[in-house]
């Protein structure tokens, strides 16, 4: 009987702090209509070898491109053709650079694929191996380096990252390596690929296995904040190689988290045992408790895994 008393006042607790949370969340909704885009062009300066006709910084703004060459030669975006038109993406150029900036703070989140929290998107792509079929052989890209910066004065460079390189940029989860209609199921552009694939791993994937390796993302290369020792930033800097190639941007992302299970015992239910978890952790920042990803184990994600209750045992 002691224990069910504790947890029918938890509940009662949970309850009572959860009509406040609803409406703390929703005014939160309301109140974030950030993107998860770059949203502005802070500067650029094209430099020697900048591609004529691709020196429109707005390109890089936005979401990646899903499909390309309208009026051209029409095609979907894959890995094995990129986005290749005058405004869908911006050349650097050796000695050049562009910088843009989020309307909100990028974060290392832990909650995020793979570590990873920001993805660059260039115009790289995979050579073919099979005259069509879409056989990776290896990796047509133009680096570039990739700074940051939390303040837009003070930039930290991403060491042993190319800005116009690996994952080359996939729109669509069901069309063929050089269609050209679109396709139906859009990729996700906030959702990075495996880091610790490198080209060798692919070399000699037919499309279909490349595709499932992508696992839904659309592609980007990827940076996690943490490797860099940095928390946060809302700028972005590619420079271009000082001589030699130059490097092409298409946009920026800020990677989504993925949320923690509500059912936090892994029971295959959300019920009196997820609750008294988490009340247990309420303060910490526990981030497997964490629903709502702000760092501290609160009302919010109260509201959140009652939302998800389904009480019972599996």
């Amino acid at each position: 009987m002691r224990r069910v008393s504790v947890l029918s006042f938890h509940r009662v607790v949970a309850w009572a702090l959860a009509g406040a949370a609803a409406m703390s969340l929703l005014s939160a909704t309301v109140a974030c209509a950030d993107s998860p885009f770059a949203a502005s062009v802070v500067s650029y300066t094209p430099g020697a070898g900048a591609v004529a006709g691709f020196t429109e910084p707005s390109t890089t703004l936005g979401s990646p491109e899903r499909f390309t060459g309208e009026g051209l030669f029409p095609q979907c975006v894959t890995p094995f053709q990129p986005a290749y038109r005058p405004n869908e993406i911006v050349s650097i150029g050796a000695g050049g650079s562009l910088v843009v900036a989020f309307d909100h703070d990028v974060l290392d989140d832990p909650r995020n694929p793979f570590g990873v929290d920001l993805l660059v998107f260039g115009n790289a792509f995979f050579t073919d191996s099979s005259f069509g079929q879409g056989v990776v052989a290896g990796l047509a890209s133009e680096g570039g380096s990739v700074w940051l910066s939390a303040d837009g004065v003070s930039w930290t460079p991403v060491p042993k990252v190319e800005a116009d390189g690996l994952f080359p940029t996939l729109g669509y989860l069901d069309a063929g390596p050089f269609q050209t209609t679109a396709g139906s199921v859009p990729s996700d552009f906030l959702r990075p690929v495996d880091p610790a694939l490198l080209v060798g791993d692919l070399a000699g994937l037919g499309y279909e296995a490349l595709v499932e390796l992508y696992d839904g993302s659309g592609g980007g290369v990827g940076i996690d904040l943490a490797a860099v020792g940095l928390a946060r930033v809302r700028f972005v800097r590619i420079d271009g190689p000082a001589v030699g190639y130059s490097a092409e941007i298409d946009a920026f992302a800020d990677v989504a988290p993925v949320a923690p299970s509500a059912d936090l015992d892994g029971d295959g239910a959300v019920n009196a045992s997820d609750l008294a978890a988490m009340l247990g952790a309420w303060g910490t920042a526990t981030p497997a408790m964490d629903l709502d990803g702000d760092g501290v184990i609160g009302a919010a994600d109260l509201a959140l895994i009652l939302g998800a209750w389904t009480g019972g045992t599996p």
